[in-house]
């Protein structure tokens, strides 16, 4: 239970995490291991070799019917209408003010599209999602709890993955997806992923999910496959300059103001805060979500004062120390004049005011992600 007493939901997963000593911590209403051997290991495992994860928590969306498309197009900012059966797409969920309710990832199917959320904002989509579709005709439905979501990631992901499948992994690109048997089960195979590493995020029934796991974990120790948690993913996806929704991007902040303007195509029709967004663009930014490294020792935190000019411009929303460039890395929003490339900053570390310079992510170049 969490401090306000609600009771906490597992995975179908729980269990593995428990018996490889996983330990457990509250983590969008789930119990999620935050991390096995150690994260420094685990991020180590991911970025040389293959790392398991289990995303299961994540919420799914599906979205059926004549206009689904138009429904699609209507809650989300980029331009579902690009997409092409098998293939997924980065998208934006906006409010009327532009401001963000959520990152998603739009997945096109032959008769139907899958949108996946963020578990912290699952209720809070769904509720949203379904206040809209009554324009449509569309039939929208949480399928969340009948998923189990499995991420192998690392450069070895591929070899692990094809032990087990049937599948032509080498015709999935990157950001596309296909069908196939998985350790005997069906599943949706995803060239996607959130480490900034090539790999695949398994769809499967939750029912499959356990037995799944086991059967990568047994095929990967020719590799030395590992489970890995929530710390590991978190600094693997800020060496990218992946945004994380609640810190990167949020209610507050339009994705315009937060680096992603290339997903939202204010040319298509109509969607939910395009005005907003359109009017911001026309105005201009007072805020940007800007990239940074130390240019001395320091481990940048969530909630660290930005300055620039000596006076306090933003706070860093994402930081660390980083695993595998040993420098302090991180994000934050900043005025629009202390955002340009190598402005000088200082992020104000114990009362310490630690240099920093603007850089643009991915702070980590070396992945092995296929593009």
């Amino acid at each position: 239970m969490t401090d306000s007493g609600a009771v906490l939901k597992r995975t179908p997963l729980y269990d593995e995490h428990v018996r490889l000593g996983g330990k457990m911590v509250p983590f969008a209403g789930y119990e999620m291991p935050v991390q096995y051997e150690g994260i420094l290991a685990e991020h180590e495992t991911v970025r040389k070799r293959v790392g398991l994860f289990d995303v299961s928590h994540m919420g799914e969306v599906d979205v059926r019917g004549p206009q689904a498309l138009d429904f699609v197009q209507h809650i989300t900012t980029n331009d579902a209408s690009k997409l092409v059966p098998g293939q997924a797409q980065y998208s934006v969920i906006c409010r009327d003010n532009g401001t963000a309710i959520d990152d998603c990832i739009v997945y096109r199917f032959d008769d139907h599209y899958m949108i996946v959320i963020n578990a912290s904002n699952r209720d809070r989509d769904v509720a949203w999602m379904m206040a809209h579709a009554g324009d449509f005709d569309a039939r929208v439905a949480d399928i969340s709890d009948s998923i189990a979501l499995l991420a192998v990631q690392g450069p070895k992901a591929q070899q692990v993955v094809a032990r087990l499948s049937d599948a032509d992994l080498d015709g999935i690109e990157y950001y596309h997806f296909g069908t196939g048997i998985v350790a005997g089960k069906n599943a949706i195979i995803s060239r996607t992923g959130y480490t900034g590493e090539d790999g695949f995020e398994l769809y499967l029934d939750e029912a499959d999910g356990a037995q799944v796991w086991q059967a990568l974990m047994d095929a990967g120790e020719p590799e030395q496959i590992a489970p890995a948690g929530l710390g590991a993913r978190d600094a693997l996806r800020l060496e990218m300059g992946y945004a994380l929704y609640g810190n990167d991007l949020d209610d507050d902040h339009t994705p315009l103001e937060a680096g992603l303007g290339w997903v939202v195509k204010l040319d298509k029709d109509d969607f939910i805060g395009r005005d907003a967004l359109r009017r911001q663009k026309e105005e201009g930014l007072r805020q940007k979500l800007v990239g940074f490294v130390l240019t001395e020792r320091g481990f940048p935190r969530h909630g660290y004062e930005i300055r620039y000019g000596g006076e306090p411009s933003g706070v860093v929303t994402s930081g660390l120390l980083s695993p595998s460039l040993g420098q302090g890395v991180g994000m934050g929003y900043v005025a629009t004049e202390a955002a340009g490339k190598g402005s000088e900053l200082a992020i104000m570390i114990r009362d310490k005011a630690v240099p920093a310079e603007v850089k643009r992510p991915p702070f980590y170049t070396e992945s092995s992600i296929r593009r």
